[in-house]
């Protein structure tokens, strides 16, 4: 805790001093620099007012604003002397010394033997380049391998300039610290922890390993947590440095109500890769404590073993896994064990290749759906991805004088349930197992024509393959086919058309930027009727205008022929605003609108698109040089302009004050499952009242039900080396009753931080 680097590496430049000075030729000399050659590798360089060598007592002594520097050590002193006759050297008044590292040396007397067994220093003390400081009345060091410095304090926090004898908010004393070479500790005698100048923790001994360590076995700081269920928490680590390879941390924790609480996380690292393997486990004392039918009350032995690894296979080449298997639905969640405490846990296993242009990714996953519900199927009605490949490649050689690109998915899965929304009609997973192999090569060329205007040809091909063993989803109407083996294909031919136009006037630049696009396609093949699994989540607006597919997915594709109109200005002002803004509209000219068919998600009805005229989309966005930024996106009704969808984002940073809050609201959407309008605020503020304080708080309100889904609010120190947030976090929604924590984070800058209850409030001002 207390390291002494500092004082070590001063002592062991002060022996090339040594080995220099000894072989000074006799003279005196006033105000002349003398370069010594004291090894084959370092010169040494010292200035003084007067040196002198004394034959008779075999001294050398640099009196007079004395300069030494060597390898990249510069010390500065009053005088120094080395006497040959006892083999010490010593350095008197002011003495200062930087070292390579940044580390500043500070003493009034050095002295130390020839081959620094022994040595001592007076009034020590240490600036290092992390601004934390050591300070000792003396220190000593015996046999070349043991440092001792007399009545050390240690600390990461500023000293006061206006009152430098005012305590520092936190400091480490000790009577005693001693750094042993041999063993590589350091040992504190007589320590305690002062804050605001006020002993709070006294400790007779503590033994840290030294600067040279940079693993060590021993305890790490314990955590803290409460909670109705569980009781009371306090968690002790202790971490095991078993090999420069590998490690293991063991963590026990005693709950009140449930009991103990075992944890091993071992590490291990290979010049190729690491590896991670995690287990917990605990009987719990008191199941009862735990809602009467859920999962925590059904059990009383749990656990979870979790395995993680990713290896370079070669610079181009990963491959990779994160796995988790455990005793129930909610063990891991309920006791919040670390990496594996989400309600959605993803286990996955990867093959990753990345070269210049060119990707490939193939993964395997499998949905941990961790719910106290002990009649829950959610978990069955996830699929088991088995696998999911992406491949894209950009030809390097131009084709036609265009750009070539392939890209390949497939996706193979089998779901246990069907997952049905029967609220809404819905039905995102069918049950079974379902493949289907993608591929599509685009070919694309940029020409530019003397007046100005880009002209974009555009070719594409696209081929879908099925293999499908699954049961017809019960209740769906559409089309859905009853075929093992299906097969589509898209054919496009587009054409893109931009005219970039310039304005520039004495105080701004504009470009204003028409863009017309047409893509024909044959209409899309068994629209709705074929699973959907990664193309349900869609909206429609400005930023997705001029994408040739629309969709998110690949298990749905955008047929017909389709024209998207808009224009697109970036402005600039010389006193630093930025504007850019963007309004467009889509057209079906031909065949059939994807948009307009059935589907099992419903992912077109009331997007704006299932009309041969969409919906009007636009975007604004203002950025001022003083860090305010806004940015609205509307979609409006094609035929009467009313509001349809609207998302408004306003946000502020400053020295004093940053806010954002955003607002969102769209039309109800009945057959894509959403009855009434959803009219949301969120927002989140930060304020700064004093040099260190701050204030902040989270929001977010549904207006359309009136009620407050959560907030949060909380403050917080924060200086040079000490922090502390505090937080009250309330959440609920329509049905459920309110659900309330508290939260706390103290950090000492270099020794660490202590948590209690949930620590997520700390993030909470950054943009929703």
């Amino acid at each position: 805790m207390l390291r002494i680097a500092g004082l070590i590496a001063a002592l062991t430049a002060s022996s090339a001093l040594d080995s220099a000075v000894s072989r000074a030729h006799a003279q005196s000399v006033n105000g002349t620099d003398i370069n010594i050659q004291a090894s084959p590798d370092a010169q040494l360089l010292l200035t003084a007012n007067e040196l002198v060598f004394n034959q008779d007592n075999q001294t050398v002594i640099a009196t007079g604003a004395v300069q030494v520097e060597f390898d990249g050590y510069r010390m500065v002193a009053r005088r120094l002397e080395y006497h040959q006759r006892t083999g010490r050297l010593k350095a008197y008044g002011d003495i200062e010394m930087i070292e390579p590292d940044g580390n500043i040396i500070y003493a009034q007397e050095l002295d130390v033997t020839d081959d620094f067994g022994d040595g001592f220093v007076n009034a020590l003390r240490i600036e290092r380049p992390d601004n934390t400081r050591i300070v000792a009345d003396s220190a000593q060091r015996f046999d070349g391998e043991r440092t001792t410095l007399n009545n050390g304090v240690y600390t990461a926090c500023e000293i006061c300039e206006e009152d430098p004898s005012k305590p520092p908010l936190w400091q480490i004393k000790a009577r005693r610290v001693t750094q042993d070479g041999r063993t590589q500790t350091i040992r504190l005698e007589g320590a305690h922890f002062e804050l605001f100048g006020r002993p709070i923790a006294y400790l007779p001994f503590l033994v840290v390993p030294d600067h040279t360590v940079k693993r060590k076995s021993g305890f790490l700081i314990p955590s803290f947590s409460y909670s109705k269920q569980l009781g009371a928490k306090v968690g002790v680590p202790y971490y095991f440095a078993l090999s420069p390879y590998y490690d293991l941390t063991v963590t026990v924790s005693g709950y009140t109500r449930q009991g103990f609480l075992g944890e091993a996380e071992f590490r291990q690292q290979f010049e190729s890769g690491k590896h991670i393997l995690k287990i917990a486990g605990i009987h719990q004392l008191s199941p009862d404590a735990f809602d009467a039918g859920s999962v925590d009350a059904g059990v009383e032995n749990r656990g979870m073993i979790a395995s993680q690894g990713e290896f370079k296979i070669n610079p181009r080449w990963m491959f990779g896994w994160d796995v988790m298997v455990q005793s129930d639905n909610s063990f891991s969640n309920t006791y919040d064990i670390s990496g594996y405490n989400q309600v959605t846990q993803t286990s996955q296993v990867y093959l990753t290749g990345l070269s210049g242009r060119n990707f490939f990714d193939l993964r395997g996953f499998y949905f941990d759906i961790q719910s106290t519900l002990a009649t829950s199927t959610a978990e069955e009605e996830q699929p088991i991805v088995h696998p999911s490949m992406d491949y894209t490649r950009t030809f390097d050689r131009p084709v036609a004088g265009g750009e070539l690109t392939l890209n390949a998915n497939l996706l193979s899965l089998t779901r246990d349930e069907a997952e049905v929304d029967t609220t809404n009609d819905k039905y995102p997973g069918v049950e079974g197992t379902s493949t289907r192999l993608t591929t599509e090569l685009e070919w694309k060329r940029t020409i530019v024509t003397d007046q100005g205007l880009l002209i974009t040809p555009i070719a594409a091909a696209r081929g879908d393959l099925y293999h499908l063993d699954v049961d017809a989803p019960m209740g769906y109407t559409g089309p859905f086919t009853t075929q093992t083996t299906p097969a589509r294909g898209l054919l496009t031919a587009g054409l893109e058309a931009r005219y970039p136009i310039q304005i520039v006037t004495s105080g701004a630049s504009h470009i204003l930027e028409p863009i017309g696009q047409i893509f024909a396609r044959n209409d899309e093949q068994l629209a709705g009727g074929l699973p959907n699994e990664d193309a349900q989540s869609f909206v429609f607006d400005a930023s997705t205008l001029f994408e040739r597919d629309k969709f998110s997915g690949y298990d749905r594709m955008e047929g017909g022929t389709r024209a998207n109109l808009g224009v697109r200005y970036t402005g600039t002002m010389r006193n630093g605003v930025s504007l850019r803004g963007i309004f467009g509209q889509s057209y079906q000219i031909a065949g059939l609108n994807s948009f307009a068919t059935d589907d099992l998600v419903n992912v077109g009805a009331f997007s704006g698109l299932e009309t041969d005229r969409s919906d009007y989309v636009g975007s604004v966005g203002v950025d001022l040089p003083n860090g305010f930024s806004m940015t609205a996106e509307g979609r409006f009704d094609e035929t009467s302009f009313t509001l349809q969808r609207s998302d408004v984002g306003v946000s502020y940073s400053g020295k004093i004050v940053s806010t954002s809050f955003a607002h969102t609201t769209v039309k109800p959407q009945p057959g894509y499952g959403s009855t009434t309008s959803r009219n949301e605020l969120k927002g989140a503020a930060s304020v700064k009242f004093a040099e260190y304080w701050r204030a902040f708080g989270s929001i977010s309100y549904d207006i359309e039900n009136k009620f407050m889904a959560d907030n949060t609010i909380g403050f917080g120190y924060a200086d040079e080396c000490f922090a502390i947030t505090l937080s009250y976090t309330q959440q609920r929604d329509v049905d459920s009753a309110i659900d309330w924590s508290v939260g706390a984070k103290i950090s000492l800058r270099t020794l660490g931080s202590v948590n209690f209850g949930s620590s997520s409030f700390s993030e909470l001002t950054n943009n929703n």
